[in-house]
């Protein structure tokens, strides 16, 4: 693997790191997400 390949796949990782955290830190997406599960399961 090249440097600029292993820089790009490094950047590409932190960002989705980020945008979890980011995601994590607003309660409602969170209950959204959590009513899109319990929804898959027929409940």
């Amino acid at each position: 693997m090249t440097l600029k390949a292993r820089i790009a796949a490094y950047t590409a990782a932190l960002l989705a790191l980020l945008g979890v955290f980011v995601l994590y830190t607003q309660p409602q997406m969170m209950v959204t997400v959590s009513e899109m599960v319990w929804a898959c399961f027929g409940a």
